[in-house]
């Protein structure tokens, strides 16, 4: 990335990225207050973490307009060792993430991705876009009609406004316009108060207070792994839904690298790692925020908010940001993939399934993706071993006989091999001719030794012909130079 690139992220539409953000700022709030409480920590704990993983990401990040934060799935990986041995220990696993997620990038294993399908990342943002809105159902229930009215008038200034005009975000008309009505007419609804306290102080450096010992370190290094990874898992996955929605290109590398940096930060000012959300990205985005303006915005205006709007940020209704969300949920969600459903091969449709499903039950983004990739290469898998054909052509004379072996030998479609071969056949000379096919790892060259074993076993003369030369080195590799003619 040049300079002047990277200079024009930041002052392409800057009034639009800035009131993107702050829409951005707004659909935070209730999320981050919920994820804290799941993870066992004071709301402070999220929100800071969230405006300094927003702030130093939007200079370190490779996704420009991509809105980072305390999210639930590393809430969840988190909340057992709060749990059981305090925030303390929580700050040192943010930190250690935090550098997991730099070498990470550093050692450019971000090319996981490429075993994400299409399917899985289908699966993954109808998942989100379903929790979104499911995270919203506590909030409609048992509650007042005046809490139903303000979501409806909420909605229609949502989606209603746009068509009038374009120039300010309808989610912040939305949020001032409830604002201003449940002030001026006071009714029972619920407030952001009492989602819980909220911090009327700025962040402050500090270190864990944890004894650097190889206890310590042993006890907090298996979750710092796994808020790595679903942290990677989760920014990748977003910004790969960003690259798609804006027809634009990431470098995913720099991504990692500037997660690490921002959990580094946040940890050492008190806050839990995080990691890109979507559900506010795609809000970010649907308001014009694509540069790394909005994104700046979005954890800077948080703190103004918390800090020197605090009265006015308490008293914004909760039926204000219901709305919003519901809005982002709608728009998250695929609605195309129920069509495609029917159109689509049914191996795919059930690797979207299944991703959805597993997201659902247990609210791990990350055992989901990792549900849908498995069941994927499964499925790739079973239909490569299905393209394996193996034929037999005998010589005039009767004194030869060929197996011609068509397609691709690994570990799942190497028994088609011994099981097409007539072993007890009494042709005295056999050859396997691998023209038309390619072994690619030692299961597959061993499976064919054994095949060349079992045949000279029987008194018969075999060779193997037109071995390529991955082929050739793999069995020599196993020590069976002489196999090759």
């Amino acid at each position: 990335m040049t300079v002047k690139h990277y200079l024009r992220e930041w002052t392409e539409q800057p009034v639009r990225n800035i009131l993107a953000g702050m829409v951005g700022t707004f659909a935070l709030i209730p999320e981050v207050i919920a994820f804290s409480y799941v993870a066992g920590v004071a709301p402070e704990v999220g929100l800071f973490a969230s405006f300094v993983i927003s702030v130093v990401i939007a200079i370190t990040g490779g996704r420009p307009g991509m809105i980072s934060g305390a999210a639930g799935s590393v809430a969840l990986v988190a909340a057992s060792l709060v749990h059981t041995h305090g925030l303390q220990y929580l700050l040192l696993a943010t930190l250690l993430a935090g550098g997991i997620q730099i070498l990470f990038g550093l050692l450019r294993l971000q090319s996981i991705m490429c075993f994400v399908s299409r399917e899985v990342e289908t699966g993954f943002v109808n998942a989100l876009a379903i929790l979104i809105f499911s995270a919203q159902v506590p909030q409609m229930l048992h509650v007042s009609w005046q809490t139903y009215a303000l979501i409806a008038l909420g909605l229609g200034i949502v989606y209603l406004l746009p068509r009038l005009s374009a120039a300010i975000p309808s989610p912040l008309v939305c949020i001032v316009v409830l604002t201003t009505l449940c002030i001026a007419v006071p009714m029972p609804v619920r407030v952001v108060a009492d989602l819980g306290s909220l911090p009327t102080g700025l962040p402050h450096f500090t270190l864990p207070a944890v004894p650097l010992s190889g206890d310590a370190l042993l006890t907090v290094l298996p979750y710092a792994f796994a808020m790595a990874m679903v942290g990677i898992l989760e920014s990748l996955m977003t910004a790969a839904v960003v690259d798609e929605m804006t027809d634009t290109h990431s470098s995913k590398r720099m991504e990692c690298t500037g997660l690490g940096l921002s959990n580094i930060m946040a940890g050492l000012f008190g806050g839990i790692a995080g990691c890109g959300m979507i559900g506010q990205t795609v809000g970010n985005l649907r308001y014009g925020g694509r540069g790394r303006l909005s994104t700046f915005t979005a954890g800077a205006f948080l703190l103004l908010l918390l800090v020197a709007l605090h009265p006015l940020v308490a008293r914004v209704p909760v039926a204000a940001l219901v709305a919003i969300m519901i809005m982002v949920s709608i728009s998250t969600f695929s609605w195309s993939s129920l069509r495609d459903l029917l159109r689509h091969p049914r191996l795919s449709s059930a690797v979207m399934l299944v991703t959805v499903a597993v997201v659902v039950l247990t609210h791990d983004l990350a055992a989901g993706v990792a549900c849908g990739v498995l069941l994927n290469g499964l499925f790739f898998s079973f239909q490569v071993m299905r393209m394996v054909t193996v034929t037999t052509q005998d010589s005039p004379d009767g004194q030869t006989r060929t197996y011609h072996v068509r397609g691709q030998l690994f570990f799942a479609s190497a028994s088609l091999l011994p099981d097409a071969v007539d072993f007890q056949d009494a042709t005295p000379d056999v050859i396997i001719d691998l023209a038309n096919a390619h072994v690619w790892d030692l299961s597959a060259a061993a499976t064919l030794e054994q095949t060349v074993s079992r045949l000279r076993a029987h008194h018969r003369l075999v060779r193997i012909l037109n071995a390529g030369p991955h082929t050739a080195s793999l069995l020599m590799k196993l020590g069976h130079k002489e196999l090759l003619s």
